[in-house]
């Protein structure tokens, strides 16, 4: 008998959770979060707040958001057992393999590790998000033979990042608009990173392994690594002069061009926008322009060429112009995504084990039905 069940190729259009975090309408470009505008968000919003927004669902009242801002500057250092391990990393490694050591080892550390009530679970999660900066930038001053740099409590959350980074304490505008990356990257709804978290949470395991698991999945260039092939094509395109017919040649060619197109999106993707304006103000303060440039003629030509077939930029066709004008190099913008994105897995994580159930979906069987076993000797 020939099982004719429809078959979902990658979970598109798969319902499998309730979720009141974010919201997407891909057609019409539209990204809330608790029912506000990702636009709202990144215009008035902070990483800080955002953050609890997800963790409680709601809102936060002044007095808690300073409580939580507290929190999170009192839990930024990270132990020295796992800076020794960073420290003693090979030089080279993939930054996001260091981070998936990282996290796992960090796990090793918390005595409250196993823990998994959603108390725990939101403790464990305001320690995560506040020290992911600190993994992050200590991996990168110490592959570069770096001294690591020790966190400042007297810095917002995205500028004690950059100043752990550089060593230098950036500017409150180079504060501000790293801040606003991270808003926009902060939770996308169920994403590949996202499922895996959950899908590893619903087996009620630990937090560290939810987080650790997501950081494998956004480790693949599918998902977590666009940007930075963005940032090799500008390379490669050279100058604002090329872009037009680079792209022409790729479109004619049917190859796939980075930054361009999503799975969701059919419609600019809202983020995208946002970003694009940083990037151009960015552009024209520093002198920077060349890049700037050929984005606008690459995304000029792409909506020319493909947009009636619901293809545009997406979050990644900017966001490495302004992860570079900051002076991050482009290996660390997957981690600089899961820096983001820590607080969306673990409000995710939390929301979907409030009422849990084992993830076990199936697969329609396509091998042989009366096979035999045939003896190791007789076999040709």
């Amino acid at each position: 008998m020939t099982n004719t069940a429809n078959v979902a190729k990658g979970l598109e259009g798969v319902l499998f959770t309730e979720s009141k975090l974010t919201f997407i309408n891909g057609t019409e470009g539209i990204l809330t979060h608790l029912g506000i505008p990702i636009q709202e968000w990144a215009e008035h919003s902070t990483f800080e707040e955002l953050s609890l927004a997800l963790l409680d669902g709601k809102l936060p009242t002044a007095a808690e958001l300073a409580a939580f801002d507290a929190e999170l500057k009192a839990n930024r250092a990270v132990p020295q057992a796992l800076l020794d391990v960073i420290a003693a990393m090979p030089r080279g490694v993939h930054p996001m393999q260091a981070l998936r050591t990282a996290v796992s080892y960090l796990g090793l550390l918390d005595p409250q590790a196993e823990e998994t009530s959603e108390d725990a679970r939101r403790a464990i999660s305001i320690r995560m998000i506040a020290q992911f900066s600190t993994i992050i930038a200590a991996v990168n001053r110490a592959q570069e033979g770096q001294d690591i740099v020790a966190p400042r409590m007297d810095l917002t959350h995205a500028g004690n990042f950059l100043y752990m980074l550089t060593g230098k304490e950036p500017t409150e505008e180079q504060a501000r608009l790293f801040d606003i990356a991270l808003v926009l990257h902060a939770d996308h709804g169920m994403n590949a990173s996202t499922f895996t978290a959950i899908a590893t949470a619903s087996t009620l395991s630990d937090m560290y392994s939810c987080i650790t698991s997501a950081v494998g999945a956004l480790k693949g260039p599918l998902h977590g690594g666009a940007n930075e092939a963005v940032m090799d094509m500008l390379d490669e395109v050279g100058t604002p002069e090329k872009a037009e017919a680079y792209i022409s040649g790729k479109l004619d060619r049917k190859e796939k061009i980075m930054g361009v197109g999503h799975r969701v999106y059919k419609y600019f993707d809202p983020r995208s926008r946002v970003l694009r304006d940083y990037a151009e103000l960015v552009a024209n303060k520093e002198g920077k322009s060349t890049y700037y440039q050929i984005l606008e003629t690459i995304e000029k030509t792409v909506v020319d060429r493909i947009g009636s077939k619901g293809i545009y930029p997406n979050v990644d066709f900017y966001s490495g112009t302004v992860y570079s004008d900051l002076g991050i190099r482009k290996e660390y913008f997957t981690p600089i995504f899961a820096l983001a994105r820590i607080s969306g897995w673990c409000a995710s994580v939390i929301e979907y084990t409030r009422d849990n159930r084992l993830l076990r979906p199936d697969a329609v069987y396509t091998g042989e039905r009366d096979g035999k076993y045939v003896p190791l000797q007789d076999r040709q």
